[in-house]
């Protein structure tokens, strides 16, 4: 039995006259058991006329009844005299028969006048089921496709989909223990819902009822309770919940009925703007937003109610596998002095063969299968500066992996896999990460420090006495302006960095080693050459000579992050 009350009968009549498909039938009045929508939508639409039938059954037997009484007291009133009128003095020219005769005439009487009632109201039922069903079966025969969903809760929502989305799932091969399923659907079905909603709300109000439009059941969601576990069953029992990791959506579209959303532009055109990402104004949230702030009177100036029958059903446009992006992080050194971090590309041509991130990114991305990745670091070197000692924190998006869990040995695997591939980088403590700790890599950027090793020439000739004051160098505050190197991809401004301390190691007299903890974010090389005066102090003015940077290595980052593994 469906979970329908007495009250619920005039809506669930105007809408299957209506052209409503049987679920869309429930959710316009309101059932939210999941079994009901479950049910073969044939033996729920036969539900329905059997659901109305009895109330016009239930009508005309009613009135038939009545019927019956008021004849029988009619005959009643013909076969009896009245006890207050005195007998009639006429002469009679018939005689009068016996009183066996009078009595055999009147329940002849009594007995034609019930068959007759009971026919009347035989043929009164039988007329009132045919009415409704034909009214019914009318509809059926104009169209099988649903004003409301446009075919989404009809043959589009069964097991036949489900294998299709099923397969789709299984042929791009993902890992997973549950899928949560989505549905994108075209924006007109908010304003065909919308019509058939006043068009019940307009049967309501003649018989003084009143429900609430949001305890309507949308169509998403009835879509989901039918096809959750019929996906779940092709899927060979994986979970289909409301939460997961991996996703399945499947989109449709009607371009029949797109029009039917274009009246909204001119009365609420505040609510359609233009935007770049956006195929269309229409959208279903801008659709939504309308609907809310039209009214009912221009609504249905501009819209038929109930909406016009479509001739075709939705068709799914696709059906799309997500997996939530996964984190992995580690920490790299860099020996080459030719090897960008990221790819180096000017004015649309590429200057270097390769760079760190793709190094590392090739063999990840081959391992978990992932579309894509986005690569950060906790800081960046110069093509031309070196990584050494534990290396520099980095961390990996992968976007849509296909393979989201690698154990404790796989990963050492792949770790080892990087560092085979080329000689000019090193991976070290690599591991699968959470999001949040994502920023652990970033917090304090500027407050953490770091150390280097610059080979540093001097024009003017040098003893090691001449540098040895650099040593008792401590917290030298520097102002660096903007380097002109970077000026064209940073805003200019002075930046505020602190050297903590210096120490030299003298090598000839035009070069030595400068061995700086610095503040992060530091510019090293301005620093030592002074950058047109754009860095004070800096290693020019404290040495009273014209100073050049040849090498520079970063000695360590120090950032607590990732945790270390064990070699």
């Amino acid at each position: 039995m469906l979970p329908l009350k007495e009250k619920d009968k005039p809506v669930v009549r105007k809408l299957l006259s209506s052209g409503c498909c049987a679920r869309c039938v429930l959710r316009f009045c309101c059932v939210s058991v999941q079994a009901a929508y479950r049910k073969p939508p044939q033996d729920t639409l036969k539900e329905l006329q059997a659901f109305i039938s009895n109330t016009e059954n239930s009508k005309s037997q009613e009135s038939a009844a009545d019927s019956t009484e008021e004849n029988s007291k009619s005959h009643d009133a013909a076969v009896s005299e009245p006890l207050g009128e005195p007998p009639n003095k006429r002469v009679k020219l018939e005689p009068i028969g016996t009183e066996e005769e009078a009595a055999v005439a009147a329940a002849a009487a009594v007995a034609a006048a019930a068959a007759a009632a009971a026919a009347a109201a035989a043929t009164a039922a039988t007329a009132a089921a045919a009415a409704t069903a034909a009214v019914v079966k009318l509809k059926e025969e104009e169209s099988s496709v649903c004003v409301a969903c446009l075919g989404i809760l009809q043959e589009l929502c069964g097991s036949t989909q489900a294998v299709k989305i099923a397969e789709r799932v299984k042929a791009e091969k993902y890992e997973f223990d549950t899928v949560v399923l989505s549905v994108s659907l075209p924006a007109q079905l908010c304003v065909r819902e919308h019509s058939c909603w006043l068009h019940v709300k307009k049967e309501l109000r003649e018989k003084s009822m009143a429900v609430d439009k949001d305890n309507a059941v949308q169509v998403k969601e009835a879509f989901k309770w039918i096809m959750q576990g019929l996906v779940a069953k092709e899927l060979g029992g994986v979970a289909v919940v409301t939460r997961s990791l991996f996703e399945v959506s499947v989109e449709f579209t009607h371009p029949e009925t797109d029009a039917d959303c274009h009246f909204l532009a001119s009365t609420c055109a505040d609510c359609f703007k233009p935007t770049k990402n956006k195929q269309s104004v229409f959208t279903r949230m801008a659709v939504v937003k309308a609907l809310e702030k039209i009214s009912d009177a221009v609504f249905l100036n501009h819209y038929a109610c109930p909406p016009a029958q479509p001739t075709s059903s939705c068709s799914p446009q696709y059906v799309q596998c997500l997996h939530v992006s996964i984190f992995i992080a580690g920490r790299y050194n860099k020996f080459s002095r030719c090897l960008p971090q990221t790819p180096w590309v000017i004015d649309g041509e590429r200057r270097m063969e390769s760079s760190v991130e793709e190094l590392i990114a090739a063999p990840v991305l081959s391992s978990f299968r992932a579309d894509g990745f986005n690569f950060s670091s906790s800081g960046r070197e110069d093509v031309d500066v070196r990584t050494l000692g534990n290396g520099r924190p980095f961390a990996m998006e992968l976007l849509n992996p296909h393979r989201s869990r690698l154990s404790k040995v796989e990963m050492k695997q792949l770790q080892e896999t990087i560092n085979e591939s080329s000689d000019k980088i090193r991976v070290r403590d690599l591991q699968i990460v959470s999001r949040e700790a994502m920023s652990r890599m970033k917090e304090g950027e500027e407050d953490k420090t770091k150390s280097y090793t610059a080979l540093v020439w001097t024009r003017k000739p040098i003893q090691s006495d001449d540098i040895a004051f650099i040593d008792d160098i401590k917290d030298l505050t520097l102002d660096q302006k903007t380097p002109l190197r970077v000026l064209h991809r940073r805003a200019l401004a002075v930046r505020q960095r602190v050297v903590h301390r210096m120490n030299t190691r003298f090598l000839d007299s035009h070069h030595f080693y400068l061995e700086l903890k610095t503040q992060a974010g530091t510019y090293i090389k301005e620093f030592v050459h002074g950058d047109f005066g754009r860095t004070k102090p800096n290693l020019s003015v404290l040495l009273k000579t014209d100073t050049d940077i040849l090498e520079l290595d970063v000695e360590s980052v120090d950032v607590d992050w990732p945790p270390s593994i064990p070699e």
